[in-house]
């Protein structure tokens, strides 16, 4: 099928639908990379679930979502990774913006030191990560774009983390600018397999209503001893 022309005006049509506060709090609601269903939506939108409906049907005449249905629920997650960078990177844009005086929480805190970014890891922790396997020759990071090196992939081979899984349209490893660190992060393949590999090792844990991990005793041994991520960007 022949993708569309990105013009100015189909540019225009996605972002208006972005651009309304409660469809954006539903695509940044979906952007730990968990499926929720309509009535978690409406919660974190701040709307009534009817209002809600009608917001998820834009978003889906989009292409910014789609649903699954599993025995009687249905559920709604981003449509694909390029979707949650491109919310990745308005939140970049949002959060060098003007100053909005408003004092910071233990929930933004939280956010800042490691979150889930879709299917990888942000915050501190995803932008040490990246450093430090820069840092190590195992990816070579320049210019907003990284790739893999032939010491990567046996480092990632040897340890067990499954980068070649998934293999498809999806590149094996970019970066995303990280909106609180204003640093990259790892995306990609790569990005999404370090992130699986960490939650099976018990490494880092979700939360259970947003995006928030928290990197488990074993799990800051294990990304200063494996990876050899600063200590600094583990302190939550």
């Amino acid at each position: 099928m022949t993708p569309n022309i990105a013009s100015g005006q189909l540019v225009a049509e996605i972002a208006a639908v972005i651009g309304d506060v409660a469809r954006a709090n539903i695509l940044t609601a979906l952007m730990d990379g968990r499926a929720l269903t309509a009535g978690e939506l409406a919660a974190h939108a701040g709307v009534t679930p009817q209002t809600t409906s009608g917001h998820l049907a834009k978003l889906a005449d989009a292409g910014l979502i789609a649903g699954e249905r599993q025995g009687r629920h249905r559920y709604v997650r981003l449509a694909s990774p390029a979707v949650a960078e491109v919310i990745e990177a308005l939140m970049a844009v949002a959060a060098a913006g003007p100053v909005r005086h408003r004092p910071v929480g233990p929930r933004d805190l939280a956010l800042r030191a490691a979150r889930s970014c879709y299917d990888h890891m942000a915050g501190r922790l995803g932008v040490g990560l990246a450093e430090a396997l820069d840092a190590q020759g195992l990816v070579a990071v320049a210019d907003g774009s990284g790739a893999v090196t032939a010491r990567g992939r046996d480092f990632f081979h040897d340890h067990s983390i499954a980068i070649d899984s998934g293999r498809g349209s999806r590149p094996l490893c970019r970066t995303c600018l990280d909106w609180s660190e204003r640093r990259h992060h790892l995306a990609g393949r790569l990005g999404a397999a370090l992130f699986t590999h960490a939650l099976d090792q018990g490494w880092v844990r979700r939360a259970e209503t947003s995006r928030t991990l928290t990197v488990t005793p074993p799990g800051r041994i294990a990304f200063h001893q494996v990876f050899g991520v600063d200590d600094a960007m583990l302190v939550p």
